[in-house]
């Protein structure tokens, strides 16, 4: 087996020194970047599968079976299709949930889309489709069906920019329900947080956080979130309390906007709006 090895290379070792150095020279090609070398690379491979094809064209025809190609190709259509009905299966579980809340609330609101997402990990905006032609003026809330989003703190005639509860300038009063305890709401660029909150009071995991009566922004109730988390801080006598919003702020496509007049006495002890 050995010499018939040698016997082939000594025969036809100018074909296979050729080849070997062909292959080597793609290899080489393959990793240069200059523009110059991509362009005889691109030429080359295109070539090459050029000539392949044409080559196995006429095996093809025997063992290729065209109505497999067709199936393939139906079979894309439909995986895009289902694609297209899922997503509107989901916006229309959306909007039903937006209109049911709709009936059943007593203020007056304006729906919307949010048309951009300017956020990074400090400072979370939206631009929403609604502006001042509808009536949206500079420190109404926005909401969903699930929860506080966040508040108007500019607008146009058409559109209307949306500062989220994932900004550290929003800083919102709010109170655990249960236990009537009020706090401030803000964002540390990681999680939702009330800070200093007594670690004599009874706060459990999952208690709700709702907008506080003491609020001058936001009318009282509004529902944000649960506690999901309780931290002692140094001193050893008050929590810092994480705060898990009902509303996926970062998902959230549908809106509304509380079509209410803020107070134009804003309590400065909420450390909360429109400084930009």
């Amino acid at each position: 087996m050995i010499n018939f090895f040698r016997r082939i290379l000594t025969e036809f070792k100018e074909y296979v020194l050729f080849v070997s150095l062909s292959i080597i020279s793609f290899f080489i090609l393959s990793l240069n970047e200059k523009p110059a070398i991509k362009k005889l690379r691109t030429f080359a491979f295109g070539n090459f599968a050029l000539v392949n094809q044409v080559a196995n064209y006429p095996l093809s025809i025997f063992k290729y079976d065209y109505s497999l190609r067709e199936l393939e190709k139906e079979n894309a259509k439909l995986m895009l299709e289902v694609n297209r009905l899922r997503k509107l299966s989901v916006e229309n579980e959306n909007l039903r949930s937006m209109l049911q809340f709709r009936d059943t609330c007593n203020f007056p609101l304006i729906s919307a889309d949010v048309i951009s997402k300017l956020v990074n990990k400090m400072q979370g905006n939206f631009v929403i489709n609604r502006g001042s032609n509808e009536g949206i003026t500079i420190g109404m809330p926005v909401l969903n069906s699930k929860g506080l989003i966040g508040i108007v703190i500019d607008t146009t005639k058409d559109f209307s920019l949306v500062r989220t509860l994932y900004n550290v300038n929003l800083n919102v009063a709010v109170r655990i329900e249960r236990l009537n305890i009020d706090g401030v709401l803000s964002w540390d660029g990681n999680k939702l947080i009330i800070k200093n909150i007594p670690s004599t009071y009874d706060v459990r995991i999952g208690d709700r956080v709702v907008t506080s009566d003491f609020s001058t922004i936001f009318p009282p109730k509004i529902s944000i979130g649960i506690i999901s988390e309780r931290e002692q801080v140094p001193v050893g006598l008050l929590h810092n309390l994480t705060v898990k919003p009902f509303a996926d702020i970062n998902t959230v496509d549908n809106v509304f906007v509380l079509k209410i007049v803020p107070s134009k006495q804003i309590n400065h002890l909420e450390m909360n709006l429109l400084k930009k």
